[in-house]
């Protein structure tokens, strides 16, 4: 039998690698301002995680609400239960990046602080235009990418040597316990739509079309810590 499993995630590998080389070499020079500029976009997505397939945290803190009715009869209270800590957990992660932005800035964060990068914006049409297909295999496919393998929050938890560093250290070994994990999770239901050859191809096509967008998000998140050229010849060579 196949190990569609193994597919995907080779699929993904050299996208989720260059996102963590990316930031360790953003980290190695990293400004004080360097880190206000991430930290701006990095806020953003916390507040709107996988934009294009959720529709903004607030948005679906109004819709748990408003299925709490439902609980028992049209919904299983354990898939209630793990939304409410799925979106606990993404606001915790906003709550600790915005406490090292707030000691960076010495003042209290606004609404206004946080921007969405032109970059993340395609990013987000790209899974938007996988969504309104309304193809399970597809949607599969948006999820299994969430996150990039986690390898941003992997990189950011081994900084120290500074404040602002120990921070970040802090922060990022919070988020990576909480989404490590996420993408096998997802494989798990990715593999479940796959019925033949021609819908492995479909969702290996799927993925690195959303890897190679969340590259270029980082890149210009992290102020082009690695070049166009870099980044293609490292993704080529990390190909498995």
């Amino acid at each position: 039998m196949p190990d569609y499993e193994q597919e995907l995630i080779y699929t993904a590998w050299p996208y989720w690698e260059c996102e963590a080389e990316i930031a360790k070499r953003f980290y190695a020079k990293a400004s004080d301002e360097d880190h206000i500029f991430y930290l701006r976009a990095q806020l953003w997505k916390e507040l709107n995680p996988v934009d294009g397939f959720f529709n903004g945290l607030h948005k679906e803190l109004r819709d748990v609400v408003d299925m709490y009715p439902q609980i028992d009869t049209e919904i299983d209270r354990h898939d209630y239960h793990f939304l409410l800590l799925q979106l606990v957990q993404e606001f915790n992660h906003y709550v600790v990046l915005a406490d090292i932005f707030e000691h960076l800035m010495g003042r209290p964060i606004s609404p206004e602080d946080t921007v969405q990068l032109d970059e993340e914006k395609k990013l987000g049409n790209v899974r938007r235009a996988y969504i309104e297909q309304e193809d399970p295999l597809l949607n599969a496919a948006v999820g299994f990418t969430e996150g990039g393998g986690a390898r941003l929050f992997r990189e950011g938890k081994e900084l120290s040597g500074s404040t602002v560093n120990d921070l970040t250290a802090k922060a990022m070994q919070i988020i990576f316990d909480d989404e490590h994990d996420h993408y096998m999770e997802q494989a798990k239901e990715a593999i479940s739509h796959i019925k033949s050859p021609e819908d492995l191809e479909r969702m290996k096509d799927a993925i690195a079309k959303i890897s190679e967008q969340r590259v270029w998000m980082r890149a210009e998140m992290f102020r082009d810590a690695m070049t166009e050229a870099e980044i293609e010849t490292f993704i080529e060579e990390n190909k498995r």
